[in-house]
């Protein structure tokens, strides 16, 4: 093994530090001898908090800064959340691994109250158009109320903001020990998860061979397949990460089933449908239930979405 250093490039929230930190340690552990240092990095993401991610362009708001880093070569590789990847890369780079997956499911932290078991009109405070219109679908009854922040911050705004319930990704709320705060993780039928949720993406400088053969034990074949699938599905929607779309790849053996969701952000028009087939066509897999999704109104359906994204 060559490498005498590897930089990693971050974003500076506690959740996106935690990820960086624990690369940093397992590449400290297989490369005792290597040198890992973290670069934080600001994005736009990190910067316009007072307004709805759908509001300034959900795509690459996490990730553009960290890539421009990586570009003038001031850092080697990038940590990032698969739900915050755009499904296109400036040229030159790209994912190398998808590590296994944590908790994909969404959990509801309240004050001891299940989700089904919410009063009537009860507030609930999401980040995602996803989540909004999936929960509207069950409980159209529901206030929901767009929160921006870090986990934490969203946490207490279960306090500050006078709400009942706040739905955020149990990946996030493990990896930071909150887990014994969560009141009930939602089944995937009434919530399908962010595409790539859970799960973390090492992108490079393709050309890179040895930091690509350095950080390739990372890389979880399971969890890739279905996070592929997941995101060839997204880019045939051309949805961003803010769009209500979510797709759920799960592979069992050399085989997998994706299903895949797009709704209208009050969750009144909603399409779902699943498909199954082999782990090596992936990404067709994706490809072909986005094109069922879209032709059963799914595109319809997205274009109002993105109409009224340009009005606001």
């Amino acid at each position: 093994m060559g490498l005498k250093q590897l930089r990693i490039g971050t974003r500076g929230s506690q959740l996106a530090l935690w990820q960086a930190n624990w690369v940093k340690s397992e590449l400290e552990k297989k490369y005792p001898e290597m040198e890992v240092t973290l670069t934080k990095i600001k994005t736009t993401g990190d910067k316009i908090l007072d307004v709805p991610l759908a509001q300034v362009g959900g795509k690459g708001l996490f990730v553009k800064e960290i890539e421009e880093a990586m570009l003038r070569g001031d850092i080697d590789i990038a940590v990032h959340s698969m739900k915050d990847v755009p499904t296109e890369f400036p040229e030159g780079l790209g994912l190398y691994c998808i590590t296994k997956r944590e908790d994909p499911r969404d959990a509801v932290i309240s004050k001891g109250i299940k989700f089904a078991d919410l009063p009537k009109g009860a507030k609930v405070g999401t980040s995602a158009l996803r989540r909004q219109a999936q929960l509207l679908k069950f409980r159209p009854d529901l206030q929901m109320v767009i929160i921006r922040g870090n986990v934490e911050t969203r946490m207490k705004k279960l306090e500050t903001e006078g709400l009942d319930a706040v739905i955020l990704a149990a990946a996030g709320l493990n990896r930071l020990g909150f887990a014994g705060q969560i009141t009930e993780l939602l089944p995937t039928d009434i919530s399908l998860p962010a595409i790539g949720q859970g799960a973390l993406g090492i992108e490079c400088a393709l050309d890179n061979e040895s930091v690509k053969e350095t950080i390739a034990f990372f890389n979880d074949p399971e969890t890739s397949y279905a996070v592929k699938a997941e995101r060839a599905l997204l880019k045939r929607c051309e949805g961003g990460c803010q769009v209500p779309i979510a797709a759920f790849g799960e592979v069992t053996g050399d085989q997998m089933k994706l299903t895949g969701f797009i709704a209208s952000v009050d969750g009144k028009q909603t399409i779902k449908d699943s498909i199954a087939g082999p782990v090596a066509s992936c990404e067709e897999l994706g490809q072909q239930l986005a094109e069922k999704l879209l032709n059963s109104g799914g595109k319809e359906i997205l274009e109002e979405v993105y109409q009224r994204e340009i009005k606001v």
